[in-house]
């Protein structure tokens, strides 16, 4: 046999390979449409087959979200006004440090920058005065003793709650743009992240599908977008807003608009915590990790149908393991079995304590 012949029925190989792929993308397709979320911006409009310009309804809404959020986070930058000078006295791993930050503006994550590459890399959470958590993007508001916490440490137990309530704000995003734009869907809220239930969350209302079972082909398309989210690096930037301002932000989300008043009447400043996720915007009490990229090995592993009135709700779950923490085919497919079944935490139409603040201490999560 020549080189000549082995490099055809290589290249035949390849063209049958090709062509097999295109059919499964067809059909995984014909359910889910796939978006490409490299870039903001993206267009408010579409041509129809007669060639007319009309509106697209939903990234209307994800720009007006956007730019409401953006115009915000200006104004609270500029009320900053004159900036005054804290001390920040980094306490851990390589070596002890004080810095000197500017108040209401420099983040843990800032502090990170000053001292070394390899705390830039792997802190996901902060712990502020030896008891508040602290989101590594949020702004340091006074003198403080700093410590950055990762998933190696000796109490991890903190990072893994933000994790995974990292992972079910990335759910979130996921399932609200994975479908056809035909498809409305509401993204309601998720449980108190309980790492021990083993799956993360997210319940969604999705209205014109009464009896919808997701086949293992949409549900590894979800898994793939999941890891694809964590692939562009985006930071979880936290936004604390008034009422005003957050229910401008979700007019068009029935269920985001009733949870509202209850976290503002609960908040000690009365204020509604907004996380954004490239150009997702939800809510949450955070806290969350500092960016997707900790995000690893991650599988979407069930869509529950939850029978309630005739409204049609779909319990979403997942399980992941962070970047970098390594586990054989058969442990993680026992972690997968387990992330099948139903969450047991509280469904939609149980949450009227849910929105209660959460201690947010290093011993509440101990």
């Amino acid at each position: 046999m020549t080189r000549q012949n082995i490099l055809t029925t290589s290249q035949r190989s390849v063209r049958l390979s090709l062509n097999n792929l295109k059919i499964i993308m067809e059909a995984i397709k014909s359910t889910f449409k796939l978006y490409n979320r490299n870039h903001r911006g993206r267009s408010c409009s579409t041509q129809s087959q007669d060639g007319k310009v009309v509106e697209n309804p939903k990234a209307a809404r994800i720009k007006l979200q956007n730019d409401l959020f953006n115009a915000e986070r200006l104004r609270q930058e500029k009320n900053v006004g004159r900036i005054e000078k804290i001390t920040v006295q980094y306490k851990g791993q390589p070596k002890d440090l004080d810095l000197v930050m500017n108040k209401n503006l420099s983040t843990p994550y800032n502090c990170a920058q000053h001292m070394f590459e390899m705390l830039v890399r792997r802190s996901a959470l902060a712990l502020v005065d030896g008891e508040k958590l602290w989101d590594m993007h949020r702004p340091l508001e006074d003198n403080c003793e700093l410590q950055l916490l990762h998933f190696q440490d000796d109490n991890p137990a903190p990072v893994n709650k933000a994790f995974w309530r990292t992972c079910s704000l990335m759910l979130g995003a996921v399932v609200s743009s994975a479908f056809k734009d035909t498809i409305e869907v509401i993204l309601h809220s998720f449980p108190r992240p309980n790492v021990r239930s083993g799956s993360f969350v997210y319940d969604v209302e999705i209205p014109s599908l009464s009896s919808w079972t997701p086949s293992e082909k949409e549900l590894r398309v979800l898994s793939a977008e999941m890891v694809k989210l964590s692939s562009k690096n985006y930071p979880l930037e936290r936004l604390a807003v008034d009422e005003e301002i957050a229910s401008r932000i979700f007019q068009h989300n029935k269920y985001k608009l009733e949870q509202i008043p209850a976290m503002v009447e609960q908040s000690p400043d009365k204020s509604v915590i907004l996380y954004r996720i490239g150009e997702h915007i939800d809510i949450s009490r955070g806290p969350v990790v500092g960016n997707v990229n900790f995000l690893g090995r991650c599988t979407i592993t069930a869509a529950h149908k939850l029978k309630h009135d005739s409204k049609n709700f779909y319990r979403f779950q997942g399980v992941s393991l962070p970047k970098g923490i390594m586990l054989n085919h058969f442990a993680y497919s026992v972690l997968e079995s387990r992330a099948q079944k139903l969450n047991k935490g509280l469904l939609p139409w149980q949450y009227e304590d849910v929105f209660q603040p959460e201690l947010q201490s290093i011993e509440a999560t101990s």
